[in-house]
């Protein structure tokens, strides 16, 4: 699916494994990353099999021995963990020496190549899943981001409120917060953002949600936040750029594609919705800008006693 995820491979070539091999495919997953730093002994011993069955296993990966595939886990854990000071020096990343023009040139190209990789990898599966989970209106949609990814969260969320109801922030304050998770339960969906250097919260939030009998929706990188392995469904998004930071431009166009995917599910609903939330904010005064048109009568004249006028 995403490259750069060593697991994402795995997963990928379950099928393709002989009964044997799919065991020690299995340990991995079940203990990712840290069962992939144990040696060859280890590993048959936990997966019951034998240590060439290990090797194969590998070999099947594309690897020519266990060291090499352990070396490209510990340039995926770096590459996972990296933070914008991490990067701030990296060649590949540097814009020193650019010009405005080469700098445009140079992002356009990156950018634009970020944007179609991160579109073709997503899994229509995990998409179409998003858009129906998102577009239960049994269902409590809560959203949570990170650092920088609360910004995000809030952009889905704010599409969400005038599209179906029973959509909310996961509280910052800590009783609030508290509350909110511990009233979790089979009708809610969380939809998490969480990107490297992920957020040890983001982990804990989806274990407690799966516990609890809910889903979870999980917006991340390429090398997959640690809460993956707890969510119903995953979307990842490329974050290459020129500079120290992770670029979001690929995951807002996946959140602009689930909400007009959302807008088809929702179909005559949504529209009924966003009428009746535009008629709400004209009522108290929300866009005092706006034609002074109420929905479906005639412009209001100074002093009107309509209620939307008012």
């Amino acid at each position: 699916m995403a490259s750069g995820s060593l697991a994402d491979d795995i997963r990928l070539k379950l099928g393709t494994l002989s009964p044997a091999e799919r065991k020690v495919a299995r340990v991995l997953l079940a203990a990712y990353p840290s069962a992939g730093f144990e040696t060859v002994a280890t590993l048959a011993l936990r997966a019951a099999v034998s240590a060439p069955t290990v090797l194969r296993f590998v070999a099947r990966l594309g690897y020519s021995g266990f060291p090499d595939f352990q070396a490209a886990l510990r340039r995926e854990l770096d590459a996972r963990n990296a933070s914008p000071l991490t990067l701030y020096d990296t060649p590949a990343r540097s814009t020193a020496g650019d010009s405005t023009d080469g700098l445009m040139a140079r992002i356009s190209t990156l950018l634009s190549s970020a944007l179609t990789t991160t579109l073709t990898e997503i899994p229509p599966h995990d998409l179409n899943t998003a858009i129906d989970l998102l577009a239960d209106r049994r269902r409590r949609i809560t959203l949570a981001g990170g650092r920088f990814t609360h910004l995000l969260a809030h952009y889905l969320a704010l599409h969400l409120m005038q599209l179906r109801d029973d959509v909310r922030f996961l509280p910052d304050r800590d009783v609030e917060r508290t509350a909110a998770l511990a009233g979790m339960g089979r009708r809610d969906v969380v939809v998490l953002f969480d990107y490297r250097r992920y957020e040890d919260d983001k982990l804990a939030i989806a274990q407690l949600v799966a516990d609890h009998g809910g889903r979870t929706v999980i917006f991340t990188d390429t090398w997959l936040s640690p809460a993956s392995a707890h969510a119903d469904v995953v979307l990842p998004s490329r974050v290459d750029t020129p500079s120290p930071y992770d670029s979001l431009v690929p995951t807002l166009a996946v959140i602009e594609t689930v909400v007009a995917g959302l807008l088809i599910a929702l179909g005559d609903e949504a529209h009924r919705h966003m009428t009746h939330g535009e008629a709400t904010a004209r009522r108290i005064q929300l866009f005092r800008n706006a034609d002074p048109t109420p929905a479906g009568g005639p412009p209001c004249p100074p002093a009107a006693s309509h209620p939307l006028c008012s």
